[in-house]
C-alpha cells in the first residue's frame, strides 16, 4: 500500500544516496527526519536478507527510547506484521524472518570487539562519547555478507571525528535542514526555535544542520575541548556547583546555567574537572533553584557559587526558599563576559581544566562565545563555566568567606 511505501514519502535527504558507498552520512537539523531515516534504511535491509546489525547510541538508554520505541523507530515502522520485538535482557532486537540487531552504547567502544555485523546504523555519531574509537571499533566488526554498509545520523558539530569523516574514502554525505520535515513537526516547534536562536551560529548547526568550522574569535576551539576531555573517574578535593540563574522567570527566558566542577591538587599543579552541566530553560525561579540543590546533593557538593548581577536578593531568597542552611557565595560580575572568560580560557590551553564526560551544548556555547557570528544570545552554560572555573583556580584563598543563607 502507498501508505508503507518510505520511498514515497520520504524527502530526498532521507534516502540512501544512488552509487557504490560503505557509509552513508546523514547530516540533519534537529527534527529533519534523521532518525526515520535510519530506522527505514535497517528495515530495507533486513528485507533485503541482512541478518546481523548493529545499532550504536550515544547510551543504551538513547538506543532504547529513541532508535527502537520512539515515534520513528524500528518497532514503529513497516507494516506490524513484520515488525521486530525487543529483548530487553539480551539487548537485542528480533525481525519475523530471522534477522537480528544488537544494541550498543557508545559509552563502551570495547562492547563491539568481537561480534560481527552485515550491516549497521549509529546515531546521533556527532555526540557519541568516543566517537572516533567506537567508529574504528565497529567498522571492524562490518565483515559479514557482501560490501557490508554503515548508515550515520547525526546533528552535525564540528568534533575531529566529523570532519574526518566527511573527508573520508567511501561516504556518501547526505543533508537536511529542519524545514524540510517541516509538515511532521507540531506547528509551534519552528517558530520557537527561530524565537530562540534567531540566525545564530547555533541556528546554522542545529536547525540548518551545517557543519560549522571553529568561527575566528571564538575564545574555544574544538581541539582545545579534545584535549580537555578525560572521560573517567575523578576524586575532587572539592566540588561546587556554578549558577548563572536568568534575570526573569517566564516562558520566554534564558536558560539557567548550572555547571558542577571539582578542584584537586595544590598551588600550580591544581587541576578543575567539569563534572557536570545540569544546564537547562527556559527556566522559572523554582525549577532552577531545585535544580541547584538537586546537584548540590547529587555530588556532594562543598558550595554554590551564584552571580547575583541580575537581583542578588532575588537569588539568595529562591535558593533559601529549595534548600533552607544551602551554603551560598554570592559573586558579582565587574567586567564584560569576554574579559572574565579569557582567564578560564587560557587555563583550558595550559591543561589545567579537564572535561569527565562530553557536555555537546555546552561544548557548543563555548566554541562560539566571543565570536562575532555567535550573535547576542546569552551564553548561560559558559557564564556557569567561567564562574566555576574562577572559584576553583583563580581564587585566592582566604578570599570573602562563604555565608549560608
Amino acid at each position: 500500500m502507498l501508505i508503507e511505501d518510505w520511498r514515497f514519502w520520504a524527502h530526498a535527504a532521507q534516502l540512501p544516496p544512488a552509487g557504490d558507498w560503505s557509509i552513508w552520512l546523514f547530516l540533519g537539523g534537529r527534527g529533519a527526519g534523521k532518525t526515520r531515516a535510519g530506522a527505514e534504511w535497517v528495515r530495507g535491509q533486513v528485507a533485503a536478507g541482512k541478518r546481523r546489525i548493529a545499532l550504536v547510541a550515544p547510551t543504551l538508554n538513547d538506543a532504547r527510547e529513541v532508535m527502537i520505541n520512539g515515534p520513528s523507530g524500528l518497532k514503529h515502522v513497516g507494516r506490524d506484521e513484520d515488525r521486530p520485538i525487543y529483548e530487553s535482557s539480551r539487548r537485542r532486537l528480533v525481525w519475523p524472518n530471522g534477522a537480528e540487531g544488537y544494541v550498543f552504547s557508545a559509552e563502551d567502544p570495547d562492547s563491539l570487539r568481537g561480534p560481527q555485523f552485515s550491516t549497521a546504523w549509529g546515531d546521533e555519531f556527532s555526540v557519541w562519547s568516543h566517537p572516533q574509537t567506537t567508529l574504528d571499533t565497529l567498522l571492524m566488526g562490518l565483515r559479514l555478507g557482501d560490501a557490508p554498509q554503515l548508515a550515520l545520523t547525526t546533528t552535525p558539530r564540528p568534533i575531529p571525528a566529523v570532519k574526518s569523516l566527511v573527508k573520508r574514502h567511501g561516504v556518501a554525505i547526505t543533508h537536511a535542514a529542519t524545514t524540510e520535515n517541516k509538515a511532521n513537526l507540531a506547528d509551534a516547534f519552528l517558530p520557537a526555535m527561530q524565537a530562540a536562536y534567531g540566525g545564530s551560529l547555533l541556528a546554522r548547526q542545529e536547525l540548518e544542520g551545517l557543519l560549522i568550522e571553529d568561527p575566528a574569535g571564538a575564545l574555544w576551539t574544538r581541539k582545545d575541548i579534545e584535549n580537555a576531555c578525560c572521560p573517567g573517574p575523578v576524586d575532587p578535593q572539592r566540588i561546587i556547583v556554578a549558577v548563572d540563574p536568568p534575570a526573569t522567570g517566564h516562558d520566554r527566558s534564558d536558560e539557567c546555567g548550572i555547571v558542577v566542577a571539582g578542584a584537586s591538587g595544590e598551588g600550580s599543579d591544581r587541576t578543575a574537572t567539569i563534572l557536570a552541566d545540569r544546564s537547562f530553560g527556559p527556566a522559572k525561579p523554582s525549577a532552577w533553584a531545585e535544580a541547584v540543590g538537586a546537584a548540590f546533593d547529587g555530588f556532594e557538593a562543598d558550595c554554590v557559587v551564584a552571580e547575583s548581577n541580575q537581583g542578588g536578593d532575588m537569588v539568595a531568597a529562591v535558593l533559601r526558599a529549595a534548600r533552607p542552611g544551602l551554603p551560598v557565595k554570592l559573586v558579582r560580575a565587574s567586567r564584560g563576559k569576554r574579559a572574565r572568560a579569557e582567564p578560564a580560557a587560557a587555563l583550558y590551553a595550559a591543561g589545567r581544566v579537564r572535561h569527565a564526560g562530553r557536555f555537546p551544548a555546552l561544548e557548543d556555547q563555548m566554541c562560539a562565545f566571543g565570536s562575532p557570528e555567535a550573535g547576542s544570545q546569552s551564553p548561560d552554560r559558559v557564564d556557569a563555566l567561567v564562574w566555576a572555573v574562577t572559584e576553583l583556580l583563580m581564587t585566592p584563598r582566604g578570599a570573602p568567606r562563604l555565608r549560608s543563607l
